[in-house]
């Protein structure tokens, strides 16, 4: 395991992705602790975390910057409290493969009033019942939510007359 250092930042691949967004490449260091975050100086609308074995999402400075998170393959089971005070523009978290277990370990994320796009892909959570709703209601300005689109769904309810 690697400990996420200002050396680590400031020696990973950093460039423009294909939309033009500037991304710092934290990928597969097998870094067990969001730390020494503040040495990207907030240069950066996304940050690369996938393929490491950051058990908790949180230990963020303030990043007014960051706008999209990538946190796939990890072993998240945890959410930080006031997320959207380190990271005021975060409007993309992407969680795929991780050990998130229960509904109620999503809470913190509807303090993040910009997100608008989560996946949660093969979390375990996504095998509670009502899980995509709980999620809708609990961050109800999301728009895509598993990489599918979230829509209003109206139901009409018709009494039948025999």
């Amino acid at each position: 395991m690697v400990k996420l250092s200002a050396e680590l930042i400031e020696q990973a691949a950093q460039y423009t992705n294909p939309v033009r967004d500037r991304e710092l490449d934290l990928r597969g260091y097998k870094i067990p602790v969001l730390e020494n975050l503040g040495a990207t100086l907030d240069q950066f609308d996304t940050i690369d975390f996938s393929d490491n074995e950051v058990r908790k999402l949180d230990g963020f400075p303030l990043l007014k910057r960051l706008k999209t998170l990538l946190m796939n393959n990890n072993r998240i089971c945890r959410m930080g409290e006031n997320l959207e005070r380190s990271l005021p523009s975060l409007s993309e978290l992407v969680l795929t493969n991780n050990n998130i277990q229960e509904l109620g370990d999503l809470d913190p994320l509807a303090s993040v009033k910009t997100l608008t796009l989560l996946s949660l892909l093969r979390n375990p959570v996504t095998n509670k019942k009502h899980y995509r709703l709980y999620v809708i209601n609990k961050i109800p300005q999301i728009r895509v939510l598993d990489f599918q689109k979230v829509k209003l769904k109206i139901y009409s309810w018709s009494s039948t007359t025999d």
